[in-house]
Parts: C-alpha cells; sequence; structure tokens
C-alpha cells in the first residue's frame, strides 16, 4: 500500500505563478535554486527586524545577550558564520535549518560566510555514545568539495553584503603543534571543557572520550578567531546542541582579542510525538538528488503530521507570517484538505531541487492515482515513485494475476483472480478485464504501475 492514504490527491493541487507571487521572499525561493542576486532586505514586512522573525519562526533556542543581538542585528550589516562539517558525503536534511538561516539573515542585508571543514571534518565533533571513525584525507576533501557546492547554491555571492566560502584546513593545516598549544590551548581551561554537554555525555559513558574529539571544541574556537580577525565575522550560528562548540569560540575572542562577540543555537527539529525528524522509515533524508529523490523528498514533507506543519513552515518556508496562519487555519478547519502539507512539500521541493523537480513530484503523485498520465512522466520520476511503493522485480511476460500477489496486493492468485474478475485491478491506469494479461513493462523506464481498488498500488520494474 502507499505509505500515507492521506497522499491521495483527490484534491489536485497547483502550484502559485511566479507572476502571480506578491512576497519578493518566497518569489525568490522558488524560482531559483542556484541564485544570483538576492535584494538586500526582503524581510517579512510584519516584523520590524530580522530578529523578531527568526524568534517568530522559532529558530532561537539559544544565545548569547538577546537584546544586544537584536540591536546588532538591526544596524549596519554584519559578517557571520556556520561550519558545516563533511562527517558523511551529502548534507542531511537537518543541516537545511542552518543553510536557510544563513540565507534569512543575507536576505536581511548581512554578510554570510559559509565554513566547510576541511580540518574539523578529520576529526569530528564528539556524539553522544561512541568515537567516530575518521576518515581518509582523501575522503575528506572529496566530501568538502561536495558540502561547498550544496551550501553555495543557496546563497548569493554578488552585491554588497556577497557570501563567501571558507575551508578551515586554510588556516589549521599550516599551524603547528607548539604553536597551536601557545597560542590557542593556552586561552582554555581543563575544567570548563569538562563542563560541555558533549564532553561530559561522552565521560559518563561506557565509551569514553580521545584527547582528540575531546579538542575539537578548542578547534572550532580557533576557527571563530580566524574568521574575526579575517572578516570582522561577529556571530555563529549552529544547532543547539552544538552550544558548547559555539561558545568556545566566543570565549576564546573575549579572552584573546579583548571584544565581545555572539552566538545562536537553533533547535533541534523534532517530530511532535518526539521521534527524530528527517527520518524517513529508518532512511536519513538527504538534501542530494542522488541520495534522495525530489519525489521521496516531496513525499517526506507531503506526510508532515497536522501538529507539526505549522513549525515546518515557518523553519524551512519563506512565506510569510499572514500566509502561515492562513494555512493553520486550513489544518484546523479542514484538515482532510491537507493544504498545509501540499504547501509545504511545495515550497522546500522547489527551493531544494528546483520548480521543474517539485512540478514532477506532483504529477507524478496524481498520474499514479489516475489524474495524468504516466507515460507522460519521465524515466526518472516514475522510477523514484515506483521505489517509494511497495515494488518487484520480474521478467518480462509475468501474468498480473501472480504479480498481484508477488506484490501482496492479493494474498492468494484465486483472490487475484476474483479482483480482476470484479472489476479492481488495473496497470498503468488501464483496467485489467483479462487474468491472463501480462506485465509488459510499457512506461518509461521499462516499468509499470500496479493497482487494485483506488489507493493500494505497486511498482513492477522488469528486469532487463
Amino acid at each position: 500500500q502507499v505509505r500515507d492514504p492521506r497522499c491521495d490527491p483527490s484534491i489536485p493541487f497547483t502550484p502559485r505563478s511566479a507572476t502571480t507571487r506578491r512576497n519578493t521572499h518566497a518569489a525568490d525561493s522558488l524560482e531559483r535554486v542556484s541564485l544570483t542576486s538576492i535584494a538586500p532586505v526582503a524581510n517579512d514586512p510584519s516584523f520590524e527586524n530580522i530578529w523578531q522573525e527568526i524568534v517568530y519562526r522559532g529558530l532561537v533556542q539559544v544565545s548569547t545577550d538577546a537584546v544586544a543581538l537584536e540591536e546588532l542585528l538591526s544596524g549596519d550589516p554584519i559578517t557571520y558564520y556556520c561550519g558545516f562539517d563533511p562527517t558523511a558525503p551529502r548534507l542531511p536534511l537537518g543541516n537545511l535549518v542552518q543553510i536557510l538561516l544563513l540565507r534569512r539573515l543575507q536576505l536581511a542585508g548581512h554578510r554570510p560566510l559559509g565554513l566547510v571543514g576541511g580540518s574539523t571534518g578529520l576529526i569530528g565533533d564528539p556524539r553522544p555514545t561512541a568515537e567516530r571513525t575518521l576518515n581518509t584525507h582523501e575522503t575528506v576533501a572529496e566530501w568538502v568539495g561536495y558540502l561547498r557546492g550544496q551550501v553555495e547554491r543557496f546563497l548569493s555571492f554578488e552585491g554588497d553584503n556577497a557570501a563567501r566560502m571558507v575551508n578551515n584546513l586554510d588556516w589549521t593545516a599550516p599551524l603547528s603543534a607548539i604553536d597551536f598549544l601557545r597560542e590557542i590551548g593556552k586561552y582554555y581551561r581543563v575544567g570548563t571543557m569538562l563542563k560541555k554537554d558533549s564532553v561530559s555525555a561522552r565521560l559518563n559513558s561506557d565509551a569514553g572520550i580521545s584527547y582528540t574529539e575531546f579538542s575539537y571544541q578548542i578547534l572550532q574556537g580557533l576557527d571563530y578567531r580566524e574568521l574575526y580577525r579575517s572578516y570582522d565575522c561577529v556571530l555563529q550560528t549552529g544547532g543547539s546542541d552544538q552550544w558548547g562548540n559555539l561558545t568556545s569560540g566566543v570565549d576564546l575572542i573575549h579572552r584573546a582579542e579583548g571584544v565581545s562577540v555572539h552566538a545562536i543555537g537553533t533547535p533541534l527539529i523534532t517530530n511532535s510525538d518526539g521521534t527524530k525528524f528527517g527520518k524517513s522509515e529508518g532512511n536519513a533524508i538527504w538534501l542530494d538528488p542522488e541520495m534522495c529523490s525530489p519525489y521521496a523528498f516531496y513525499q517526506f514533507w507531503l506526510n508532515t503530521d497536522d501538529a507539526d506543519v505549522a513549525t515546518r513552515l515557518k523553519v524551512f518556508t519563506f512565506l510569510t507570517r499572514a500566509e502561515i496562519e492562513a494555512l493553520e487555519q486550513k489544518v484546523a478547519d479542514e484538515p482532510f484538505r491537507r493544504e498545509a502539507q501540499r504547501r509545504l512539500a511545495w515550497e522546500v521541493t522547489a527551493l531544494v531541487h528546483g520548480v521543474d523537480a517539485a512540478t514532477a513530484a506532483i504529477d507524478a503523485s496524481q498520474a499514479l492515482f489516475g489524474q495524468g498520465e504516466l507515460s507522460a512522466l519521465d524515466a526518472e520520476t516514475l522510477a523514484a515513485a515506483l521505489r517509494e511503493l511497495p515494488n518487484i522485480s520480474v521478467p518480462a511476460g509475468v501474468t498480473v494475476v501472480q504479480a498481484l500477489v508477488d506484490t501482496g496486493l492479493c494474498s492468494s492468485l484465486g483472490e487475484a483472480r476474483r479482483a480482476v474478475a470484479q472489476g479492481g485491478v488495473s496497470l498503468d491506469n488501464v483496467k485489467v478485464t483479462d487474468e491472463a494479461a501480462s506485465i509488459t513493462g510499457a512506461l518509461p523506464g521499462g516499468v509499470s504501475v500496479l493497482r487494485r481498488g483506488k489507493k493500494t498500488l505497486a511498482g513492477i520494474f522488469i528486469q532487463g
């Protein structure tokens, strides 16, 4: 069966036309995957400043002085940064929170630095339970390139507040161990380091913590100091679970430079039932089409629970407060229409993968339920959609009756024959009337869609 019957697009969803969009924030987010220009200020006009907007969107769980931050972000442009470590070949979905915060602040006129951790990625921040497996220098260097490209797509590199990408290997690699201890290590107190949540959790575990991972917070502090010296960077953002590492740089700059800088820790996004966000039936959702197809990505957002959809709209879209509140009301009044989920899925998929990919995902959803031509879909999108269904791979010529049993749509050959005789089976959206009919794989890419009833589907891949 399909993963969630509520995803049946019985009410067709039509994406908004670019010519009818009122909000430049949203228009920019939908029309460009790789940005070439961003207006210096394009905030929701219902907020006095960008600080108030990111607080409304739930993006500030912990921070340094909130009053000072609001004043800072309301004044002249500042330089700020967020770091991304290459501990995986691509960025998982959770990183989108940080990427979009970088972008929101840039839209408010501030200057972003996107840092890729060519050096910190060789170590990795301490996980709660056990040491990370260290990757080779070659692997980390390769992943740095991938991550850099992913982050760059969401930022503008033109204008007075053009973004910059930096790699912390550039200033860490030339530093000798003696210089590191003399110039950086002397500012750190072991007692304070031991109190950091990421360290204390590991100290109390059976695995303990190595000196390598214990030192990670010093390296991140070094990054902030380097960016302060080179670019006058005065704000770092990151997940609240990284708060100890974020404040490491704040403390180092205060001690070494005698100035106060800031940090913002965003909340860890979880579902309303407390489960981890970004997991789909045991599989992580990635910001890369090779690791998570745009169709699967769209379906992930479409399956958002009613209790979570308003929060997701605030964090992951550039819709205005008025638009979000209107969608919240739709959830309260007509939850069965799932209009908020459809809008959320469209907005985020278009932002991450482009309007064409988001449109193709919608077309595939509608075609699977008989509201569009399956043959009009491109092979890649169709195959991705079928992988989200129960699916089998069979040689050409297998009968529909046998395929009904093999896919689990029927429990026996007898039940499958009765289903065909009763007119309840279709192949590629065409009713099957002959129980001897065979699977042809006539759709693009050599696949077929088998359906029993209105909402019970399976995918058939023809071998060879």
